[in-house]
């Protein structure tokens, strides 16, 4: 009965998350404990115990006699997104091609064939939930329990911006999401040398391949609010 409940919780966690990186479940939402509880056929203690790992992870918000909110997306959050975004993913690479393991790097070689496949398949999730696989394994290879935690959160927000960005249905990005994709094959090859410099900025370069792309999907027709310094404007001011 143990053994059932604990695979119940697993499956409901994974579901959950998989449901949040997609947007089956809107930023910002309510999760119904009520339905969740009937959906998994589990009761509300491990159903909480669920939420309360969301919550350590950053997908949900945890709101006294409200419930758990799904993390939103606002302006603010969007913003400090964009600010360090490319800081905090040029670091992790660094520290990647520095400390990667074999398994590691085979790890990560699985994760761009199964990128790669849903690239191939055109299913946009997949392409979002491939991708973010990818990076968190780049964020073990760091070894670093300060900004792991901070990379995982930020892919979170990155992987559901990723279901437009990776989206058949948006020809003129078609180019560019091949770019990203032999990029993720530069990763690799720059991990298992052993190149830090050059993993951190093909980071960069990696991010604002598809910076512009994406604020365009997060910034309102009409708006012109600036949503963080493009990469090249980080290193320039850090310069001065």
């Amino acid at each position: 009965m143990a053994e059932e409940t604990l695979s119940k919780k697993g499956r409901c966690l994974e579901d959950i998350r998989r449901r949040i990186l997609t947007q089956d479940v809107e930023p910002g939402s309510y999760l119904d404990e009520a339905e969740l509880s009937e959906a998994y056929a589990i009761s509300r203690p491990p159903l909480r115990e669920v939420l309360n790992q969301l919550a350590g992870e950053g997908y949900v918000v945890l709101h006294k006699n409200r419930g758990a909110q799904v993390a939103p997306m606002t302006h603010k959050t969007m913003r400090n997104f964009f600010m360090a975004a490319p800081m905090l993913y040029a670091a992790v690479s660094r520290l990647a091609a520095e400390h990667a393991t074999q398994a590691q790097i085979m790890r990560l070689k699985d994760a761009q064939t199964l990128f790669r496949k849903a690239i191939r398949d055109g299913d946009t999730a997949e392409r979002a939930l491939m991708n973010q696989r990818f990076h968190a394994v780049v964020g073990d290879m760091a070894d670093n329990e300060f900004l792991t935690p901070s990379l995982r959160r930020l892919l979170i927000d990155h992987t559901r911006i990723g279901m437009s960005f990776y989206n058949p249905r948006n020809p003129s990005m078609a180019e560019q999401r091949g770019v990203a994709a032999d990029q993720h094959d530069q990763f690799i090859a720059l991990i298992e040398a052993g190149d830090a410099d050059g993993a951190a900025q093909l980071a960069l370069d990696h991010w604002d391949l598809s910076r512009a792309e994406i604020e365009s999907f997060v910034t309102p027709a009409g708006m012109q609010i600036p949503l963080g310094p493009a990469p090249g404007a980080v290193a320039r001011k850090g310069a001065s």
